[in-house]
């Protein structure tokens, strides 16, 4: 709740418990761990928002063919510490060893910390539009990215 300045997420409304118990059940919520303490986790899967249908990717590519980041979280204390870009190599692994040929992701354009991480690990921004972040909350000029593998 303090960095506000760089999400849209509302507290209760996204993200929430439940979206994190979807993901666990899904098999798709990972995280990573120092000293027996979650300090960082990420959603990864082949579910492309709706809005992604939209968008110019680089490739046309089946959805099979893409895995998706959703959420990709760090505990504040812990920034800097290199465990987003471990978490978004970690990512482009497992999209690699289930034959993908890109990785995707969304995010706000005033989030510049994610902005820059992504950046910085190979995303390529891809097209700027509107989209209900997490279904629900409506944003204008949310960025959209791709790393082709």
């Amino acid at each position: 709740m303090n960095h506000t300045a760089f999400t849209v997420f509302k507290k209760g409304v996204y993200p929430t418990k439940d979206d994190a118990e979807r993901a666990i059940y899904a098999g798709a919520l990972f995280v990573y761990e120092e000293n027996g303490t979650i300090v960082g986790s990420i959603i990864i899967d082949k579910v492309q928002p709706i809005e992604y249908a939209t968008i110019p990717w680089k490739e046309k590519l089946s959805e099979d063919e893409v895995m998706v980041i959703h959420l990709l979280m760090v505990r504040p204390s812990m920034s800097g510490k290199g465990i987003a870009s471990s978490l978004i190599k970690f990512a482009t692994e497992l999209a690699q060893k289930n034959s993908c040929r890109a990785l995707r992701l969304d995010t706000g354009s005033q989030n510049i910390p994610a902005l820059s991480l992504y950046q910085k690990n190979g995303f390529e921004i891809i097209a700027s539009a509107s989209k209900k972040v997490g279904d629900v909350i409506a944003h204008k000029n949310h960025l959209f990215l791709e790393k082709i593998l």
